[in-house]
């Protein structure tokens, strides 16, 4: 054998050992990262008290050598809306089960904080790091109650639909992972597993907003609020202050449908889509629809979702129905529009709607015959909150009419007129 085949043989060789040695390094690494912190994370139960059997179940981490725990507000909920039939407790490795107080939660961003009867052996300290786009991270919670598990995921930067971004984790974070922190390998929490879309797809908790809770419960003057749906209703306030204002400004650009304009794109973090189908067989007439929502929504409890505005259009045309048809079918499909929203009897009325016909003269810029239907509840347990939805219909030709539907969640009454007003004022 030549030296030179016989030098290709030994780097072959050497090549098949160090592969095999490559491959177990990464999985030691990811077998190391679960070990420096799987004292650190917990399993996280809501129990029903006149039972003790669990209810629901979720993860949470330490963040201070005084047993201080953080989770979602979501895996916590049940002891907020009714705390005479829940509480929370977490549980060790060996089984081993300590009670939890709730010292304080961030609703808008489904957080909270609890307080453990036993200290920690271990904890996270929270501070943000700068990633790149594609930088390794571990997701650690109990998937569907089973043993505490490790996922290994990529940082896929931040949601751009949404007023508060979350972090898009490319993992398979699994019910029961909620609450849980995401970590780098170093071992910096990055953010706190909060929701997953399926295949792969899963959502953060930017860390920033877990060390802003932190701090808020570690200051000298904290003290548990009294009244936690007080202090909930008081944060939604202040979401929707900063929220629904903004919404369908002078600058917002407008959107052509048939013989109509309409303001389209409500904020820059709204996202829109369309679609058209054109009369076949027995349909006879064409339907354009547009829409535009975002990624925001906030949980209350399992049936109760708000903090979401969502703008939708329909254009009716027909050159085969006589106006009268045309107007019947128009009636129909007004008359049987409906709220897709939720809403559990315990957080708000039912809906109460006024109907109004809007003729603007031939001299205004918009010249356009409406009729516009405002339905109105109230949220129970947090005055001054209401979900608004109005219904717009625009007629004034024979062949052809808008329909649009605003819905506002969450929003305070003056809000939401100002943002329906300026809707109705620049659909032309």
């Amino acid at each position: 054998m030549s030296l030179l085949r016989s030098r290709s043989a030994t780097v072959a060789a050497l090549a098949l050992l160090v592969a095999p040695a490559r491959a177990q390094t990464t999985r030691l690494e990811t077998s190391d990262v679960y070990r420096r912190v799987a004292n650190q994370v917990v399993e996280v139960d809501v129990v029903e008290t006149g039972s003790g059997a669990q209810s629901q179940f979720g993860s949470g981490f330490f963040v201070s050598a005084g047993g201080e725990i953080m989770t979602n507000y979501h895996v916590i909920e049940p002891i907020i809306n009714k705390p005479k039939e829940y509480r929370a407790e977490w549980v060790e490795a060996s089984g081993t089960k300590h009670p939890l107080r709730l010292l304080a939660v961030d609703v808008v961003h489904d957080l909270a904080i609890l307080a453990s009867d036993k200290p920690a052996s271990g904890w996270f300290t929270l501070r943000t790091t700068p990633l790149a786009q594609g930088t390794r991270l571990y997701a650690l919670g109990h998937p569907r109650g089973l043993a505490l598990s490790i996922v290994e995921g990529t940082y896929n930067g931040l949601m751009q639909y949404t007023l508060y971004p979350r972090i898009h984790l490319t993992g398979a974070i699994n019910h029961g992972m909620s609450g849980g922190p995401a970590i780098t390998g170093e071992g910096s929490v990055v953010g706190v597993n909060v929701a997953t879309a399926g295949n792969s797809v899963g959502f953060l908790v930017p860390v920033d907003r877990a060390v802003a809770l932190l701090a808020r419960v570690s200051a000298p003057a904290f003290a548990p609020p009294k009244d936690l749906l007080g202090d909930i209703g008081a944060q939604l306030a202040a979401y929707q202050a900063q929220y629904f204002p903004s919404l369908l400004a002078d600058t917002t650009r407008l959107v052509t449908l048939g013989a109509y304009t309409a303001p389209t794109m409500p904020a820059p973090y709204f996202k829109c889509w369309g679609d058209v189908t054109t009369g076949e067989d027995e349909r006879r007439y064409d339907l354009t629809t547009h829409s535009c929502a975002t990624d925001d929504e906030i949980y209350l409890s399992g049936d109760q979702s708000t903090g979401f505005a969502v703008l939708k259009y329909w254009l009716y045309s027909s050159k085969v129905l006589a106006p009268v048809q045309f107007y019947s079918l128009l009636e129909a499909r007004y008359k049987t529009m409906a709220s897709e929203m939720d809403g559990a009897e315990s957080f708000v009325t039912n809906f109460k709607c006024k109907t109004v016909n809007v003729r603007r003269s031939a001299a205004e810029k918009n010249d356009a015959a409406m009729r516009v239907a405002t339905c109105l509840r109230k949220y129970k347990k947090m005055p001054g909150l209401y979900d608004m939805v109005t219904h717009i219909a625009v007629f004034g030709r024979r062949d052809t009419a808008l329909i649009a539907t605003l819905t506002l969640s969450g929003v305070s009454y003056e809000n939401g007129e100002r943002v329906t007003a300026r809707l109705l004022d620049r659909i032309q």
